[in-house]
């Protein structure tokens, strides 16, 4: 039984598994990294720490009743419809 499980739905985030993929070795955005950061409102990647929040809201007594919920950790990506 139970509920849905709840959880971050994170955007991009620069990691030692995609760093190749998203920045040159001057630091520079590659073009496919250089997309997303046009398509995010906030205009950056996201940090691994920007995370912690959601993830001990979740984990606490105030969020022991939420289920089915997604939070979006995203710096707006989602939410951007290009416009």
């Amino acid at each position: 039984g139970g509920g849905q499980p709840a959880g971050p739905a994170t955007g991009f985030f620069l990691t030692e598994q995609n760093r190749t993929l998203l920045t040159n070795p001057d630091g520079s955005f590659t073009s496919r990294g250089e997309l997303i950061v046009q398509n995010t409102p906030f205009k950056r990647l996201g940090n691994a720490d920007e995370l912690i929040g959601a993830l001990v809201w979740l984990l606490s007594d105030p969020a022991s009743f939420v289920t089915g919920t997604t939070i979006n950790v995203d710096g707006g990506f989602l939410a951007f419809s290009g416009v």
